[in-house]
């Protein structure tokens, strides 16, 4: 066979692409799943849709899998005595099960060029926590299931995100007390 150098060029071209792939798949793609957060330091048994118990410590989370739609979940004490039987609609692909109905708050940080991070703070509601008011509006929630948020409580915010042409925000859920640390490292007023 003759020395191709279109056909090198083309399988260079499949490499690289099968490469730039499997390095955004491995290290850089978001991964999308449901979590059993639990704050407290009690322990708890649950059992989704009816399928194999599951516990969660105390201070803990655990991923689940959760079908589209309509779910059911069973929490139980530590001494396995029924707490209450719930269900809950899943429309999204990540969310968060508040297995002890505490607090936790979903907060926006913004990203963008000339972004002024303290007056757009200002601009927006107070949330009131303890008594103490916090700026930047966020959002308390102690209900079962939420799945309004872009990054749960295990993950970080992004440091940069690239390719913004506006100011854009990103939403966290916090559990309570790492809201109240997260806010006084991050802002300062």
């Amino acid at each position: 066979m003759k020395n191709n150098s279109s056909l090198k060029g083309l399988l260079i071209a499949i490499v690289v692409f099968i490469i730039a792939f499997g390095v955004y798949f491995l290290f850089l793609a978001k991964k999308n799943y449901f979590v059993v957060d639990n704050p407290t330091p009690d322990t708890y048994y649950y059992k989704i849709n009816n399928g194999s118990e599951g516990i969660v410590a105390g201070g803990q989370f655990v991923h689940v899998d959760l079908n589209q739609g309509k779910n059911s979940i069973q929490v139980f004490d530590k001494n396995k005595k029924l707490l209450y039987d719930s269900a809950f609609e899943v429309n999204k692909i990540r969310g968060l099960i508040n297995i002890a109905h505490q607090d936790y708050y979903v907060n926006d940080q913004y990203y963008g060029y000339n972004l002024k991070k303290d007056s757009l703070l200002l601009a927006l509601d107070k949330t009131t926590i303890d008594g103490k008011a916090y700026y930047g509006g966020a959002r308390h929630f102690n209900k079962l299931y939420t799945e309004d948020f872009y990054y749960n409580v295990d993950e970080d915010y992004d440091k940069i995100i690239k390719n913004i042409q506006k100011v854009e925000s990103r939403s966290k859920i916090f559990r309570k007390q790492d809201y109240l640390n997260y806010y006084k490292e991050y802002y300062k007023f």
